[in-house]
C-alpha cells in the first residue's frame, strides 16, 4: 500500500477506536526498571521473620537530623535481653527491597511473517531469659521501671515498663529523650496492654568507631503470640501521608492482615514503550491514583513469591547467608558460626526445613486512615504474584506478507489500548499520553481539504482492494 493509504487506514481505525475501553519516617518511633523504596523521599523499611510465635524484626530507621537528637520509642510485647538485639545489615534491606520491588518488563515482538515469539529481556522468638543473672530493677519517678538496660553497637538501648503515659512522657522528657509533643495520647493503648517500651539513643563515641554517616538497622528476636506492627507512634510527627514497607518472611506461605483489607496492586497491564524512560513517575502515579481509588484505607500486596525463585528477575535472589542475617532462623544454620545468630534459646534449627516465602506489603497512611497498628497473620497461601508491568516493542522490519499487513494494521488498537489502560491507571491526561506516543497525527486531521482528500484516496484505496479480490 502507498504511504498515504496506510495514513488513511490509520485514521479510519483511529475514529473506530474514540470510544474503545479497555479491559518515610520511621514506622513506629519518633522520627528499571524497578519500583523500590528510592521512589519515596520518606519510606521506611522493616522485615519480619516469623514462624509460629517466633519473631526476629528487623527496623531500617529513616532517621535525619543530628544523630545526637535521634529517639527511638518502640512497644514490645516481652522485656528483651541484650543477647535478644543486634546490628543488622542494612545491604541486606536493599537486596530485599531489589529483590521484591515492582518491575517493568520489556518484550520485543518478532518477524509477523516468520512464528511469532516473544523473548524477555529479563530473566524472567521469644529467647529463653538469659541464664546469666538478671540485671537488678531500678525504680524511677513517675512509674518507669527500667527492665534492662544495655548496649549493642552504636545504640544505647533501655526496655521500660509504665504505668501511665503521663509518667512515661515526664520520664523519658527528664532523661534527654526528645520525644514529639502529643505522644502521650498514643502511648496508653501500649501501657494498657501491659507492652514494654524499647527505647533507643545513639551513643556517639560507638557511632564514631563504625566509620559511617548512617544509623545501622536494629534486630530484636521475641516470643509472643501477637503477630503484629505498631504503627501508631510514627504518626506522632507525620507531616504528610507516610510510607512502609514491609517484607515479611515465612516458612508457610503469604502473610495477611487482620485489621486492615489488602488488595494487590495493580498488575500485568501492557503498557506505551515510552514508560520505560519514567517508570517511576509511572509507578508512584499509578499508587497513589490506586489509593485513592481504595479510599486510602487499605494495605497493597506488591510481590508474593518463594524466595528460591523468580520470573522475571529484578534482582538475583537472596543467598541462605543472606536469609540469615535478614532474621530467617529456620534454616540450617552457618558452617561459620563466629558471628552471634538470634535464634530462640532452645530451639535447634530444622535440617532442611523448606524454604521462604516473601510478602512484600506496602502501607501509605494517615492517622485518620490507620487508626489502629497492623495486625497481621501467616497463611498457607503460596500463589505467586508481582507487580509487572510489560512493554511490548513493535517489529519494525519490512513486513510484505499478508500477516505482516494484518499486523501492521492492529498496531493503532492496540496502540491505543496501551494508552488508555496508562491514562487509566496513572489518572494521565490521555491527550498527553497519544502525543508522546506519537499517536496525535492519527486523531487530527491537518489539512482544511482532508475530507475531500480522505474521500477521493478511500475510493482509490477501496478499487484496489476489489482488484486484488477479482485477481484472487
Amino acid at each position: 500500500m502507498k504511504p498515504l493509504r496506510i495514513l488513511i487506514s490509520l485514521i479510519l481505525t483511529g475514529f473506530l477506536l474514540l470510544s474503545f475501553t479497555p479491559t518515610a519516617l520511621a514506622f513506629c518511633g519518633f522520627y528499571v526498571a524497578k519500583a523500590d523504596s528510592s521512589l519515596y523521599n520518606k519510606a521506611s523499611q522493616v522485615v519480619i521473620a516469623r514462624d509460629g510465635d517466633r519473631t526476629i524484626l528487623t527496623m531500617s530507621n529513616d532517621y535525619q537530623g543530628e544523630m545526637k537528637d535521634f529517639a527511638l520509642v518502640v512497644p514490645v510485647p516481652v522485656v528483651l535481653k541484650q543477647e535478644q538485639v543486634r546490628i543488622g545489615e542494612s545491604k541486606v534491606i536493599q537486596r530485599l527491597d531489589a529483590f521484591s520491588a515492582p518491575r517493568l518488563v520489556e518484550y520485543f515482538d518478532s518477524d509477523p511473517c516468520m512464528v511469532r515469539t516473544y523473548q524477555s529481556e529479563d530473566r524472567v522468638m521469644k529467647a529463653a531469659p538469659s541464664a546469666s543473672a538478671d540485671v537488678s530493677r531500678r525504680r524511677q519517678s513517675q512509674g518507669v521501671t527500667i527492665e534492662e538496660q544495655f548496649t549493642v553497637g552504636e545504640y544505647d538501648i533501655l526496655i521500660l515498663s509504665a504505668e501511665e503515659s503521663d509518667g512515661l512522657e515526664s520520664w523519658l522528657t527528664e532523661n534527654g529523650y526528645r520525644i514529639p509533643k502529643g505522644a502521650k495520647d498514643l502511648l496508653q493503648p501500649y501501657i494498657l496492654q501491659k507492652m514494654k517500651f524499647f527505647v533507643a539513643k545513639v551513643n556517639l563515641k560507638e557511632q564514631q568507631k563504625t566509620g559511617s554517616q548512617f544509623l545501622r538497622p536494629i534486630m530484636m528476636a521475641f516470643e509472643s503470640p501477637r503477630f503484629m506492627l505498631p504503627i501508631r507512634l510514627g504518626m506522632v510527627n507525620a507531616q504528610a501521608d507516610q510510607d512502609l514497607l514491609i517484607y515479611v518472611l515465612s516458612p508457610k506461605g503469604q502473610a495477611d492482615l487482620t485489621n486492615y483489607r489488602m488488595v494487590k496492586i495493580p498488575s500485568g497491564d501492557n503498557i506505551p514503550t515510552y514508560v520505560k524512560g519514567e517508570f517511576a513517575n509511572f509507578y508512584k502515579s499509578m499508587f497513589q491514583t490506586s489509593y485513592d481509588r481504595e479510599n486510602r484505607k487499605v494495605a497493597f500486596l506488591e510481590y508474593a513469591w518463594d524466595m528460591s525463585s523468580c520470573d522475571p528477575c529484578s534482582a538475583d535472589p537472596l543467598t541462605p547467608e543472606e536469609l540469615r542475617q535478614a532474621g530467617v532462623f529456620w534454616l540450617d544454620s552457618p558452617s561459620d558460626t563466629s558471628q552471634p545468630q538470634i535464634m530462640p534459646r532452645g530451639r535447634r534449627p530444622r535440617p532442611n526445613s523448606g524454604g521462604v516465602f516473601i510478602s512484600r506489603i506496602h502501607v501509605r497512611y494517615t492517622r485518620d486512615k490507620f487508626p489502629e497498628d497492623l495486625m497481621f497473620k501467616e497463611t498457607t497461601n503460596r500463589e505467586q504474584f508481582q507487580g509487572r508491568y510489560v512493554m511490548n516493542h513493535p517489529f519494525t522490519g519490512d513486513t510484505k506478507c499478508e500477516a505482516g499487513l494484518q499486523y501492521k494494521k492492529s498496531l493503532p488498537k492496540r496502540f491505543e489500548g496501551e494508552a488508555q489502560t496508562l491514562s487509566k491507571l496513572t489518572g494521565w491526561q490521555i491527550s498527553d499520553i497519544r502525543k508522546k506516543m506519537n499517536l496525535v497525527e492519527v486523531f487530527t486531521p491537518t489539512s482544511t481539504n482532508s475530507s475531500k482528500t480522505l474521500w477521493s484516496s478511500f475510493e482509490d484505496w477501496w478499487q484496489d482492494i476489489l482488484i486484488r479480490f477479482v485477481n484472487t
